[in-house]
């Protein structure tokens, strides 16, 4: 029986106490120690105030406040000190159990709504309905428990804003499945089933999506949302190799196999050409095995969201899993994509496997990283050698990436291009990584996956495929043309598709047979000689390196600027006040003054500049060469507060002809 403190409306609390006008009577929540009986107007306030008032409330029931001696009491307390600690209460509906403290006791109920548990263990309290809501998301529905995005409350975690991470890998996908068909993919930690249901539904025929979970309850709802989306289900687990079938389906190309084991042993099991791994937190604990068995040319694609550690607020947790020093950068956002890689390049080489990275993208939630992985140890140990450490100036934010060889110089400052180390006291510098240091982008693949979003309707991220593929042209923003760039980028031999010479980065993608290695590496040593202008490594922020007194100009007439100077240029998606190029810092900092004008705000507060002047003034400095200094105003006489002296302290770079 349910407790008498659970009731529906404050009538059914006072029907307990059976008032009476002419007779006292007692509390029903209350001892006769605590509360004497009394007459029926004071038993109602004290009912409504001291007991109804803070209830709980969950479906129509209200948990009132029970000062009843129904805590067990501990052995070495008796009599009145017993019932001094005995104190007030709250009974669950759900499972009986007695919480002191209001804010517990919502707490506990939140618990086990989260948990799914919302039936009643009264006969008395009606079942409610299913606490299941359906969420729908690229023509795709999934069930899915309250507080989804929640991991630590839920089992089926389901996060809303993880949605662009996973139309840019539905976009590798695709792409992939253009390269060959049918291909089979692993979606390594399904909880929802949500990307590999997106998979199943738009690719159809050209995949053979498998769902994995280790969690019982994430498997029962990737099968309900499976019939929800009318796809048929294939159960596999690790105990029972007996498939069982479920569905309607009536083709295979509509069966998804949903397996119930831990994503290490279903990668060291099976092969797969395409495998995603999204866990919550770090990823490295499942590279080995990601790596063991993945196809030749296939992809692996990780997302990372312990952005703590990546982002450098928890440096020692860094160390800890990626074997990595760092320290917070205006570019740690780069920096993070580049730890991911290294610990992805050191965990295919153990595979003797090369990597080709395709895509890293570092936002606010996630590190996502695609790679195509090449088999053999000539690509293993081509690129295990691009993972160098970084040498990082604390004072100016200058980089660069060691040299390569074993032997120890003398003097490590030297291959920083600042002088900060001679100017300023003590130990400027620091080493940073091991990290990743080559490109971070493959055009072709990115101007493929803006196709692929194009023909899919995936609008949310095509201006993000768009700032990715500029920033690996390392140009600015040029127009899109709508045609396929398949056609263009690629011509087939024996089986093998090569990009013609106008291309970047490697693009062989269609595995041929062992007779056509020749060519792939033929491939490769073309695509070698066309990459010697190497990628920019790393961004610069415009505002952190803008001078105090200075209006700084736009964003893209900076890059305009840096451009007619002859250096490399674009935007970056790492920041959006970021600035890739290939200028050094000290060539950076001068286009930025160069173009910056001055602000005078105390010398025109002293008292108003004569127009006369401003001419005079605006004539000289056109003179001196400065074209930006128009909307300056330098006037001479002494009441203006700036002299000739000072213009010529101040900024020397606007008076060098005088």
């Amino acid at each position: 029986e349910k407790h008498i403190s659970i009731q529906r409306h404050l009538a059914d609390l006072e029907k307990l106490a059976d008032l009476k006008e002419d007779e006292k009577k007692p509390c029903p929540l209350c001892p006769e120690e605590k509360f004497k009986a009394c007459y029926n107007h004071k038993l109602h306030r004290h009912l409504q105030n001291l007991h109804w008032k803070v209830s709980v409330e969950f479906e129509g029931y209200r948990m009132c406040i029970c000062h009843l001696p129904c805590r067990p009491v501990k052995p070495n307390l008796a009599g009145d000190q017993a019932f001094s600690k005995m104190g007030a209460h709250y009974h669950c509906i759900i499972c009986s159990a007695t919480i002191m403290r209001r804010t517990d006791m919502i707490g506990h109920i939140n618990r086990h709504v989260n948990k799914g548990e919302t039936e009643s263990r009264f006969i008395t309290v009606l079942a409610p309905k299913s606490s299941h809501e359906v969420v729908k998301e690229s023509a795709t529905d999934v069930q899915v428990l309250p507080n989804y995005s929640t991991p630590q409350k839920t089992d089926s975690y389901f996060n809303p804003k993880m949605k662009l991470n996973r139309q840019l890998i539905f976009c590798a996908l695709a792409v992939l499945a253009e390269e060959r068909k049918p291909i089979e993919c692993l979606d390594a930690f399904g909880a929802t089933g949500i990307m590999g249901l997106q998979w199943a539904k738009h690719l159809q025929s050209a995949v053979r999506v498998t769902i994995n979970d280790c969690n019982e309850n994430s498997v029962t709802m990737i099968q309900e949302n499976c019939l929800l989306n009318k796809m048929k289900v294939k159960l596999s687990t690790m105990e029972d190799d007996s498939d069982e079938a479920i569905g309607d389906g009536e083709e295979n190309t509509d069966t998804i196999e949903v397996t119930k084991m831990d994503a290490n042993v279903i990668m060291h099991l099976r092969s797969f050409d395409f495998i995603h791994l999204d866990p919550f937190g770090t990823s490295v604990n499942y590279l080995d095995s990601a790596f063991r068995n993945v196809r030749n040319l296939g992809i692996v694609s990780l997302t990372s969201t312990d952005v703590s550690s990546l982002y450098a607020k928890a440096q020692h947790v860094a160390l800890r899993h990626y074997g990595c020093n760092i320290v917070r950068t205006e570019y740690y956002k780069e920096l993070a994509a580049r730890i991911v890689i290294a610990a992805v390049t050191r965990a295919a080489a153990r595979c003797n496997k090369g990597i080709e990275v395709l895509l890293a993208v570092a936002l606010e939630h996630f590190v996502l990283v695609v790679v195509r992985v090449l088999r053999g140890p000539s690509p293993a140990d081509d690129s295990a050698k691009k993972i160098r450490y970084l040498i990082h100036c604390q004072w100016c934010e200058e980089r660069i990436f060691q040299k390569e060889g074993n032997m120890v110089e003398e003097n490590p400052y030297q291959q920083l291009p600042c002088d900060c180390h001679g100017s300023m006291p003590g130990k400027t510098a620091v080493i940073l990584g091991p990290l990743w240091s080559g490109a971070l982008f493959n055009t072709g693949f990115l101007k493929r996956m803006l196709f692929e979003a194009t023909q899919y309707g995936l609008d949310e991220v095509q201006p993000l495929l768009k700032t990715l593929v500029c920033e690996a042209e390392c140009t600015t923003f040029k127009h899109f043309s709508a045609h396929s760039p398949y056609d263009e980028n690629k011509q087939e031999e024996c089986g093998v598709y090569i990009k013609t010479p106008k291309t970047s980065p490697e693009s062989y993608v269609v595995p041929g047979k062992r007779k056509n290695e020749e060519l792939i590496r033929s491939a490769a040593k073309r695509q070698k000689s066309e990459n010697s202008a190497e990628h920019p490594a790393f961004y610069y922020n415009i505002h952190r390196h803008s001078i105090k007194g200075m209006n700084m100009p736009k964003l893209n007439k900076f890059l305009t600027y840096l451009s007619e100077a002859g250096y490399r240029v674009s935007r970056t998606h790492f920041d959006p006040m970021g600035v890739r190029t290939n200028a050094p810092l000290a060539q950076f900092k001068t286009i930025l003054m160069k173009y910056s004008t001055p602000t005078y705000t105390g010398g025109q507060a002293e008292g108003p500049v004569h127009l006369a002047e401003d001419v005079q003034a605006e004539e000289q400095v056109q003179a001196a060469g400065d074209s930006k200094a128009e909307d300056a105003e330098f006037p001479e006489d002494d009441k203006s507060g700036v002299t000739a002296a000072m213009l010529t302290k101040d900024y020397p770079t606007a008076c060098t002809a005088d």
